[in-house]
């Protein structure tokens, strides 16, 4: 990577980081581009290289932060040589939660501006600054079970809501419960997710 390059990718990393702090600070609704621009040290203009508006950086940031999340499970996998699709997905969940448990304003931000579309173009590596695209790692672990699945991405939908919804009060209030007791609860349900995706060949 040439000085230029380097030099445009501070700019644009100075615009990510600034736009997270205060987005997760003041709202996305009480932050203007002004704000971010001067407390990032750029000009408005060199903002407008990179995002559309506002909402762009965030549907953006969003998706990053996402596809970090979802890579590093991923990765994790890996490295612990975890076999089998349904404990594949239970380690991955078990690996998102734990980072979201350790950081609240990752958990508020993403629960409250990842949309759908968004999310399947962070899994998909369809931002443009997306560097893997774990949509694909995802079914790859699927082709490589026994089993045989049913719409992957409906799959992927119902564990991840599911997940996402249910524990956002766990972590955040503990409540109904604290997170550590209720993941069993959770497990018990992801299983019956991936039961009812399960086709009837592969029983």
């Amino acid at each position: 990577m040439g000085k230029l390059e380097l030099n445009k990718k501070k700019k644009e990393d100075a615009l990510y980081n600034t736009a997270f702090e205060l987005f997760t600070t003041k709202g996305p609704n009480k932050t203007t581009i002004s704000d971010i621009v001067e407390k990032a040290g750029v000009a408005k203009g060199t903002f407008y290289l990179y995002f559309k508006d506002k909402y762009d950086i965030r549907n953006k940031l969003a998706s990053h932060k996402t596809k970090d999340l979802f890579y590093a499970a991923y990765q994790a996998v890996i490295e612990n040589h975890i076999t089998g699709f349904p404990a594949q997905l239970h380690f991955m969940i078990d690996h998102i939660l734990e980072n979201l448990k350790n950081d609240s304003q990752l958990l508020i931000f993403v629960s409250k501006n990842l949309s759908w579309s968004v999310f399947q173009a962070a899994l998909e590596g369809q931002m443009p600054d997306a560097d893997c695209k774990f949509y694909d790692m995802y079914l790859q672990l699927i082709a490589q079970d026994s089993r045989t699945y049913e719409h992957p991405d409906l799959l992927l939908f119902s564990v991840i809501e599911l997940a996402s919804s249910t524990c956002y009060n766990c972590i955040l209030y503990q409540q109904p419960v604290p997170l550590e007791e209720y993941m069993p609860y959770l497990h018990k349900s992801i299983d019956g997710i991936l039961a009812s995706y399960t086709t009837a060949s592969a029983n």
